[in-house]
């Protein structure tokens, strides 16, 4: 990459393998300041080649996504309390949808102890992670398995589940607008989207403060037909403007670190 110095261009190449890259790691990694990883970081925003979060920066693209492995170590401790509290919205003997998603994935580890749930997903990790408890029902939809997320997508997986309606749906976004509006990269993994919150009771959306930060092209829906959002922490005050004047029920697993920390 032209007119970068080598710890920029190293910078660039840590982030596309980890997904994300924090000042306090780069500035132990090279031995520097941390005004200098930050000015750093701030050049390589303003090149639209990183994109700026709290603490750090993650890989800026508007059209592709971040390989899955990447997406798993970018807030995964955040992504682990949204999962425990959506988890807890669950009740007993009810049915489910959870679709594909790092952040669902963490609510399926959390209704482990659950009981009496029918699991309806097209997400390979999330069933592998449930069928052995012997007090739930796992039905997987078909269809092809993608290999970078065994993600089941397509046109069988969306006529499987317009065969159900269930009581609640989990789902996830890989970015989120300021308007509300929910975003994705696939337009053939959007459709299961759709048609999962259209055949829900009750909707459920876990993402956590980076999907504020990026950018996707293809929409999934609006926030206006979620029941329930679940964050670690909602850091925009036109989302949460929106979420309210909508009826959107807020949740967030750190709310000390909202606005404030803006």
């Amino acid at each position: 990459m032209q007119h970068l110095n080598d710890r920029q261009n190293s910078i660039v190449s840590l982030a596309r393998a980890n997904g994300r890259v924090s000042v306090e790691d780069l500035a132990n990694r090279f031995e520097v300041t941390h005004q200098t990883i930050r000015r750093d970081l701030n050049d390589l925003c303003e090149r639209n080649v990183l994109t700026r979060t709290h603490g750090g920066a993650v890989v800026s693209s508007s059209v592709e996504n971040l390989s899955y492995e990447a997406r798993r170590h970018i807030a995964a401790t955040q992504k682990r309390s949204i999962g425990m509290a959506a988890a807890a919205l669950i009740p007993n003997k009810s049915s489910l949808f959870l679709n594909i998603g790092t952040t669902t994935e963490e609510v399926a580890a959390a209704l482990t102890n659950h009981e009496d749930l029918l699991v309806i997903t097209n997400n390979l990790n999330v069933a592998m992670a449930l069928y052995p408890r012997s007090s739930m029902d796992v039905i997987v939809a078909g269809g092809p398995v993608r290999r970078s997320d065994g993600a089941v997508i397509g046109s069988a997986t969306v006529d499987l589940i317009r065969q159900f309606k269930v009581d609640t749906a989990v789902i996830g976004a890989s970015a989120l607008d300021e308007d509300g509006s929910l975003l994705d990269y696939d337009a053939i993994e959007v459709n299961v989207s759709r048609t999962i919150i259209e055949n829900a009771r009750r909707v459920i959306l876990v993402c956590d403060h980076t999907k504020l930060n990026r950018k996707a092209p293809v929409r999934i829906g609006h926030i206006s037909q979620i029941h329930t959002f679940v964050t670690d922490r909602l850091t925009s005050a036109v989302l949460r403007h929106v979420c309210a004047s909508q009826g959107v029920t807020v949740i967030e697993t750190e709310p000390h670190l909202g606005l404030a920390s803006v």
